[in-house]
């Protein structure tokens, strides 16, 4: 999903921002690249294209950098560079909850950086065309 060129442009990024563990994440642009096609197609986790990785290393990924801020300090970078983010809507005709999902965020709520990376994923889909 990530060209090349977008990739040379978010890595520096990314690597200013991400949690530096013990071992750097393997194939990390194929686990974003996952993140951002699970995020614009609004699909679940299970149904990332295999090509793209196995998609519970990608829910790993999102789920650690999100409970660590890396999103939003990424959100952050992306913006103080000057760049303009687009928007994304989602139809919402077909979603359905239980009656029990209304109510107060839970402990460890990924919502903010899902939001991020939708952004994001805008972010990266706008590049497509300047680049090609």
């Amino acid at each position: 999903m990530l060209t090349d060129a977008q990739w040379a442009e978010l890595e520096p990024l990314i690597e200013a921002c991400r949690p530096k563990g013990k071992t750097p994440p393997q194939d990390l642009r194929r686990a974003l690249s996952a993140i951002l096609w699970r995020h614009q197609n609004g699909a679940a986790w299970r149904a990332v294209p295999a090509e793209l990785g196995p998609w519970w290393h990608a829910v790993q990924i999102f789920i650690r950098w999100a409970r660590a801020g890396t999103w939003e300090r990424l959100l952050d970078l992306v913006q103080s560079r000057g760049v303009a983010l687009g928007m994304v809507f989602l139809d919402g005709t077909n979603i359905r909850a239980h009656q029990k999902a209304a109510g107060a965020a839970k402990r460890g709520d990924l919502e903010p950086s899902e939001t991020i990376v939708k952004l994001l994923a805008a972010r990266v889909a706008a590049l497509a065309p300047r680049l090609a």
